[in-house]
């Protein structure tokens, strides 16, 4: 079926794999280029166990049937360290920002929305068959990493971010 939850969740993943593929292709600096190639590496990782239901992944003697690679804690301290030294160079933000300002800001955006539908494919998935809880903690810190990404581009291409500011009525 494809509409199931398995074949959504890992197809969302690859979709974002595809929208960092278009912020790497960007006139970036070469650190976040870097990052992100290793992102890309991470998420056919993340579709790969995503694709791989529980039951085909182990023999019925216990050992592993695939040798699938798995999402490790370094994964999502690297995203961590990534968000913090980033935030450490931005000023504080005291309002919610409207995306946009630049194409490459939007495609960080845009990806970042897509990692957030890809985390909620997997969680739903999760409900009907256990997820690698790595790889739910891994979507939750790329979509904030790539928020930040959104920012740090901003400042390095000199955008104004908008600030969203609510109507009064």
């Amino acid at each position: 079926m494809k509409n199931s939850p398995r074949i959504e969740a890992y197809g969302t993943v690859d979709e974002l794999n595809s929208h960092i593929g278009l912020i790497r292709d960007q006139d970036i600096k070469e650190e976040h280029k870097k990052l992100l190639v290793e992102i890309q590496d991470r998420l056919f990782v993340v579709g790969a166990i995503l694709a791989t239901a529980p039951d085909k992944e182990m023999l019925k003697s216990g050992k592993q049937r695939l040798n699938i690679m798995r999402i490790s804690e370094a994964d999502i301290v690297a995203l961590e360290n990534e968000i913090d030294r980033i935030d450490s160079t931005l000023p504080q933000m005291t309002h919610f920002i409207l995306p946009g300002g630049h194409t490459t800001v939007s495609y960080c955006h845009i990806a970042r929305c897509v990692c957030r539908r890809a985390e909620r494919l997997a969680s739903h998935l999760n409900e009907i068959e256990p997820v690698d809880e790595l790889v739910l903690k891994y979507l939750n810190r790329l979509s904030d990493y790539l928020f930040m990404l959104a920012r740090m581009l901003s400042s390095e291409l000199n955008i104004e971010e908008v600030k969203w500011i609510p109507r009064k009525e």
